[in-house]
């Protein structure tokens, strides 16, 4: 797994995260889109095998990278990831409201027409039409960060349009899968969804699903095993 340091990021001083203000799918993804012509110029992966995975705003850079380009990717892994920059924003939860400018000067200040028009250009959701490969998404019903709603928007976008995705959400869940029967089957999903898709081994679904709360709302017939773990 290669995990990109890409701009934006933490650890590497102020300079280095405000290089991210604005570039939100954009330079940041540039970065990742970097790192991916990188590994396959020095054999680490071919082009065929490059997956893309994350959550939060690594979920966000999966949905990027499988709306914004297409054929990057064989297949893409987001957890808890946002779909529609203006509807994340307008759920920012109260204990974050002093920092709501500081997400306006980092994605896209919705009150401007510029800013409107950004953030726009930047959200997945509007160009579900584009998505071409397999995607897998999981979700916490009661995410406080990334609203289900960013996850249900994309799952009935891709639906309305006859394209295929998974959909798991978890409802005893927030921003990330914190339960480890939860984060268990979650994986094991995510497991066989690679190796179908990038070939590989696979240890099958079985019974991880049982002890946790997963909900397969959609796609369950599109990762090996899914169908048979949740009967």
């Amino acid at each position: 797994m290669l995990s990109v340091n890409y701009r934006g990021s933490t650890g590497f001083g102020k300079k280095f995260i405000s290089a991210g203000d604005l570039q939100w799918g954009r330079k940041m993804h540039d970065d990742l889109l970097d790192a991916v012509a990188w590994a396959v110029a020095h054999g680490v992966t071919t082009v065929d095998k490059v997956a893309i995975a994350g959550g939060s705003y690594g979920g966000y850079a999966t949905l990027a990278g499988v709306t914004f380009t297409p054929d990057t990717f064989r297949c893409g892994v987001d957890i808890v990831g946002p779909s529609n920059l203006f509807t994340l924003l307008e759920t920012i939860p109260p204990y974050w409201e002093a920092g709501k400018q500081q997400f306006y000067q980092r994605m896209g200040n919705p009150t401007t027409a510029e800013g409107k028009a950004l953030l726009r250009e930047r959200s997945p959701l509007y160009l579900a039409d584009k998505i071409k490969v397999p995607l897998l998404i999981g979700q916490g019903a009661n995410d406080p960060r990334v609203n289900i709603r960013e996850s249900d928007q994309i799952v009935a976008a891709m639906k309305s349009k006859g394209i295929p995705v998974t959909y798991i959400v978890f409802p005893d869940e927030g921003h990330g899968f914190a339960r480890p029967v939860n984060n268990i089957a979650f994986n094991a999903v995510t497991e066989n969804f690679l190796a179908s898709c990038l070939g590989g081994r696979a240890e099958p679904i079985g019974d991880a699903l049982k002890p946790s709360t997963a909900q397969v709302r959609e796609g369950a017939g599109s990762v090996p095993g899914l169908a048979a773990a949740i009967r």
